[in-house]
């Protein structure tokens, strides 16, 4: 891949860092890209691609919501592990078959932290 379809800031790794047992987020989507806040603050963005896509369904998935519409926004109130997961799960690479077991694995993880499973 020569063009990043997801990038993860510092901040987000910053947040991770402390274990919180409630981080109020937020997932939106806007004509290029879903993005995944904090406070404002961008954790993750996810490029209007097929690689993007599936980062941003996945990760919304691990926290329990759905893709909002185009100019929309949903809120998680999550713990850090959570957002662990879910930021490890954008950062997967879907070209490669291997990810998918990983995908798997996590996505699971996630819901039972969440208290699904």
């Amino acid at each position: 891949m020569n063009e990043k379809h997801v990038e993860v800031s510092v901040y987000a790794d910053e947040l991770i860092s402390v274990p919180r047992a409630r981080l109020r987020l937020e997932l939106a989507q806007a004509e290029d890209r879903v993005t995944l806040t904090h406070e404002g603050k961008i954790l993750v963005s996810c490029r209007i691609t097929s690689d993007g896509m599936a980062a941003s369904g996945f990760m919304a998935q691990a926290l329990g919501l759905k893709i909002p519409a185009l100019g929309e926004t949903v809120e998680a109130r999550v713990t850090t592990a959570v957002l662990f997961r879910a930021l490890s799960i954008a950062e997967l690479d879907y070209s490669n078959d291997a990810s998918f077991a990983l995908l798997e694995r996590m996505l699971e993880e996630a819901d039972m932290q969440r208290g699904g499973g």
